[in-house]
Order: structure tokens, then C-alpha cells, then sequence
């Protein structure tokens, strides 16, 4: 992977002073980091960064899925909410999700149930009662808390029609959570535990995010593979050798800027995905005490259709993270054109024409001034796809040394789960 910021419109001086801020913050991380075959605990919420390392998690995660899989599973249903569903659809869909529709008979098929929508359960539900053999289909609850409204709605809607659920129900939670209390008591045994101190939104290379993703038959040792490369990188106390430091300092310093909406642009709409999992981490790990930037994610080359009018033309309150990739198959216009309107396009792939369009895009937005950085992942695989979230997990701490902000709690989100929970009893009918 490659970051360009050269277009970031910061100096190399303020570059270097935001770096030595972080500097402290960087042995920090070096005394908190572990390496493989080593101990591991998650004493500090930073030990995040020891999840990739972590071959004992890594060995739980695969033995239950090899309990789990079968050669008739057609469907591995992901029931969880947040940083319990982002980071494993954000590599599935970037793998195999985004061409679900058009492989109809490629099997297991990762199904996502996070909010309680009624319409999308009655249909699924319907598709759960017509299943003749239960190793058909994997349940996997995932819920830090155990208690997430959502989640639960969507459990104990399945568990009403799916008679063999006992058989066929992963739990992955926190060890002390309600929900695994309660698995042990009914004597279930497929238990996943995610670390107290493992947050949600940096949780995919945790039981949360690799036990679905292995299910599904994603590698997830490469994915691991270059985590532990960005993280090796994340912790370099050079600034030209670490990444994530560069990355961090860019948006932070545009957000001194005024630039306070932050947009991860990415050039493949299979990368959708990886861009909304971004929008949690740096949305609800920056957005406290009425500061923070504002994430949005943008798709090419669709939203050059829709967009980026605004983009161009409206106010110059953003800063840009394009993500780019090299397509992985090729498809080639003929040199003899159905209808020759544009002699640009013969004997053009599209992988080109998206090239073209891409640079003209960034082309644009030097002569109009707006900033922006670019990451270029190569090839979309699980390793480039490893890295990047790393690398991002890892910006995001910097991000929030830089800012003063706590990068690890959300307590805000707790309001409107606490007046959920009193509508639902009558507590209140407000």
C-alpha cells in the first residue's frame, strides 16, 4: 500500500512538528505492542494493536469455525450492530459480497442482520423455514455488550422459527456480558469472547470479524499478515516511514483548517463498504464534546454523477481520502465500437477508462485547491485489505492524541438506548 500527500496543502515544517507531539504517544504504543508467540493481555485499550498477533484467539476463532462449517452451508448470518457487522462486511463486500447478486450459486453466503428491519426479516425469515437440513446455516451472534436492542430483536425473531437454532448459534461477546451468562446457563457451547478493552469499531481482526470472515472463506492469516505489517509501520519514529502518522497529521491539521468534513472517496464500489466502516471509527471516535470532524464516504465513479457539483463548486470545508485499487479481472472495449460516439474508448479496458477518470478528478481538485491524500492499495486482496484497516485503526489513535480527544468511548450513544429501553418497558411515552 501507498499514501501520496503530497496534495494535502500542509508544509513539511508543520508536518514535522505535529510528528514530534506524537513521538511520546508512538513509545507508548511500543511498550504496549506484543509480537507473536508472546503473552498477550488487553490491559490498555491501545492493545488493540496486538490483535493481528494474537495466535491463541486466532486458534479459537478457527476451531469453531471448523465445528461449524459443513459442505452444505449455504449461509453464515452475521447478527450484530455497528463495529459487530462494519468490519467484516467491509472485507467480505471488498472480496465477494459486492458480487452476491450476479454468483447466485457461490456458497457460504454472509447475510448481515443489524437493525430491526421488519420487512427484510418477514423475507428472510421465509427463506430460514424453507431450510430442509440446519448445517445449512450458521447463526452468529455478535455483541460487545450483550444487550444491543437490535441484535436481540433480530435473535430472538429467528430463534422463534429456526427449532434447531441450539445446534447452529455462535454467541461472540464480552466475557462478562449478560448475553454470555445467559449462553452458559442454557449450555451452549459455541462461545467467541471479545476483550473488555477491544472496542467494537476496532474489533474486525477480533472473534467479531475473523470467525465470519474465515467461515466464509477469506483468508484471514493474510488478512493478518498485513495488519502486522501496517503495525509495524504504525510504530516507526520516522514520519516518512510511518503512514498512519502522515495520514493523521493530514487530516488534522486541514481540520485546523476548516476542513471539518473528512471524505474517504474510493474508486472501486466493491471499497463501499470499507469507506462506511471508516465513517464509524473516525465518527464515533472523534465526535465528543462538540468538536470532531465529520466522515463521509463517496463512491466512484458514481458519485462524480451526484456530488461532486458540491464538491467542486461549494464550500471548501473538506478533505479528501481517495482510495484506489487495481482491479483484479480486466474487460476490454473492441476496436471496432458498437456505436463509435467516442473514439477515446476503442481497445480501452475499463480498468482505463476508471484510471482516466480518476486522474482527472485528482487533476481537478489541485487546480481548485482542495486538499486531499491518496492511498493506492495495489491489488484488493485480503492483505491489502489487512493493512489498510491497521493502518486506519492506527491513525485513529494518533487522531485522537492530536485532537485531546478519547478515541476509545461513545458515551453518547448510550442516550438514546437508555430512552429505547424506557419507551419499550412504558416507562415513558414521549
Amino acid at each position: 500500500m501507498n499514501l501520496l500527500s503530497q496534495n494535502s496543502l500542509i508544509k513539511k515544517s508543520d508536518y514535522d512538528k505535529a510528528f514530534e507531539k506524537l513521538l511520546p504517544y508512538i513509545q507508548t504504543l511500543k511498550k504496549v505492542a506484543k509480537n507473536a508467540g508472546d503473552e498477550i493481555s488487553y490491559e490498555e485499550h491501545e492493545s488493540t494493536i496486538n490483535l493481528p498477533f494474537d495466535e491463541k484467539m486466532v486458534r479459537e476463532v478457527l476451531t469453531v469455525r471448523d465445528k461449524m462449517s459443513t459442505d452444505r452451508l449455504k449461509y453464515f448470518v452475521n447478527i450484530g450492530i455497528g463495529g459487530s457487522k462494519l468490519g467484516a462486511k467491509a472485507v467480505y463486500d471488498a472480496l465477494l459480497g459486492h458480487f452476491d447478486v450476479i454468483e447466485p450459486d457461490r456458497f457460504p453466503k454472509l447475510i448481515f442482520l443489524d437493525t430491526a428491519d421488519s420487512e427484510f426479516l418477514y423475507k428472510f425469515t421465509n427463506l430460514v423455514k424453507q431450510i430442509e437440513d440446519p448445517r445449512d446455516i450458521v447463526i452468529n451472534v455478535v455483541t460487545k455488550s450483550g444487550t444491543t436492542t437490535e441484535t436481540l430483536t433480530n435473535l430472538e425473531i429467528l430463534a422463534g422459527i429456526f427449532p434447531q437454532i441450539n445446534e447452529r448459534l455462535v454467541i461472540t461477546t464480552d466475557k462478562d456480558s449478560k448475553l454470555w451468562k445467559a449462553a452458559n446457563e442454557k449450555g451452549l457451547v459455541n462461545l467467541l469472547e471479545i476483550e473488555k478493552n477491544v472496542g467494537g469499531r476496532y474489533s474486525v481482526f477480533s472473534p467479531g470479524g475473523l470467525f465470519p470472515l474465515a467461515s466464509a472463506g477469506i483468508d484471514v492469516f493474510e488478512l493478518l499478515e498485513g495488519a502486522m505489517e501496517a503495525r509495524q509501520q504504525g510504530l516507526e519514529t520516522s514520519l516518512e516511514k510511518n503512514l498512519s502518522a502522515v495520514s493523521a497529521i493530514s487530516a488534522y491539521l486541514n481540520y485546523q483548517n476548516g476542513k471539518i468534513i473528512n471524505d474517504t472517496f474510493v474508486f472501486l464500489p466493491q471499497l463501499e463498504s470499507l469507506g462506511k466502516w471508516y465513517r464509524q471509527l473516525l465518527g464515533e471516535s472523534l465526535g465528543k464534546d462538540r468538536l470532531g470532524i465529520t466522515p463521509t464516504t463517496s463512491v466512484g465513479s458514481s458519485d462524480l454523477h451526484s456530488v461532486e457539483q458540491l464538491y467542486i463548486g461549494g464550500p471548501k470545508d473538506k478533505f479528501f481520502n481517495f482510495v484506489w485499487a487495481d482491479p483484479r479481472e480486466s474487460v476490454k472495449i473492441s476496436d471496432r465500437p458498437y456505436f463509435p460516439l467516442d473514439t477515446n474508448l476503442k481497445n480501452k479496458t475499463a480498468g482505463d477508462i476508471m484510471k482516466a477518470i480518476y486522474k482527472g478528478v485528482t487533476l481537478t481538485y489541485i487546480e481548485e485547491g482542495i486538499p486531499f491524500v491518496e492511498v493506492d492499495l495495489g491489488k484488493i486482496g485480503e492483505r491489502s485489505l489487512g493493512y489498510f484497516m491497521q493502518f486506519k485503526m492506527i491513525e485513529m489513535l494518533f487522531l485522537g492524541r492530536l485532537t485531546g480527544v478519547n478515541a476509545f468511548d461513545q458515551p453518547d450513544v448510550e442516550s438514546y438506548k437508555a430512552k429505547t429501553r424506557e419507551i419499550l418497558s412504558g416507562k415513558t411515552s414521549k
